[in-house]
């Protein structure tokens, strides 16, 4: 029985957590058929973006603690396979959108804050629950690290308490925190504004964002300015440009979508 159902519309691949009885817990299994679903989202040019979703009331529970006990002694515990998941989100080529209708524990704020984009309903609920099982939230650190607000990170890594959706867009864990009635919604609009974008440009601005720090400011411009000019002169460009100016929609829209800039 799968662990992660994909279905691709309009442009969108939406792959679901499917585990519910065990709270979508990060089990090797679970993780192997996510990082095969967004391999097979890469390779698929009508996909667009990706959302991360979810069956049942938890987005994720963390990491499958029966596993990990199981394996402690003579094999790979599930979190380090959890850095192979966060890398592969992190470094996806398309925009990656988490859709969170419940809660999320330990690793489970990994894959959130790991995706370009988090909408969750002002009721669910987050923690950081490592330190009270008496363990580190280590390999999540890598994504959820560059997200907080270094005060609130500090607070909620080291108590471990639970915080809501509206703490949890307020200190930059997800993007929107919305009415549940609203989720679906909010979500849809923005990977109905995602997929307007150029696949080349939105993968360039995925790499933009995630550039480090450069030498001097002239270095950083002079890297910049390469960068947008290489782009305006792309086939792509100059696509994007000439169904601006044409005021139709440019060739990667999916049929249906609009062509507003």
């Amino acid at each position: 029985m799968a662990l992660v159902r994909t279905v691709t519309a309009a442009g969108v691949a939406t792959l679901t957590l499917d585990s519910p009885a065990n709270r979508n817990a990060l089990s090797t299994p679970l993780m192997n058929e996510l990082l095969a679903a967004l391999g097979a989202a890469v390779a698929d040019t009508a996909v667009r973006a990706v959302v991360i979703s979810h069956t049942g009331p938890v987005f994720c529970s963390g990491a499958d603690l029966k596993e990990t006990a199981e394996a402690r002694e003579n094999g790979r515990v599930p979190a380090e396979r959890l850095a192979d998941v966060l890398a592969a989100i992190w470094e996806f080529p398309k925009p990656v959108v988490a859709r969170v209708a419940g809660p999320a524990r330990a690793g489970g704020l990994g894959l959130i804050a790991a995706a370009d984009l988090a909408v969750c309903t002002r009721e669910a609920t987050f923690a950081f629950s490592e330190v009270r099982l008496g363990v580190i939230p280590a390999v999540i650190s890598a994504t959820v690290l560059p997200r907080l607000a270094p005060r609130a990170a500090a607070e909620l890594y080291l108590t471990g308490d639970v915080f809501d959706g509206v703490r949890a867009e307020r200190i930059g864990l997800v993007t929107a925190a919305v009415e549940a009635d609203a989720l679906d919604a909010t979500v849809s609009g923005y990977c109905e504004s995602l997929v307007r974008g150029g696949p080349l440009a939105l993968a360039g601005t995925k790499q933009l964002l995630r550039r480090p720090p450069a030498e001097s400011i002239r270095a950083d411009l002079a890297d910049l300015s390469a960068r947008s000019a290489a782009y305006f002169k792309s086939a792509e460009g100059r696509e994007g440009v000439t169904a601006f100016r044409e005021k139709r929609p440019a060739s990667w829209v999916p049929e249906g979508g609009s062509g507003e800039a």
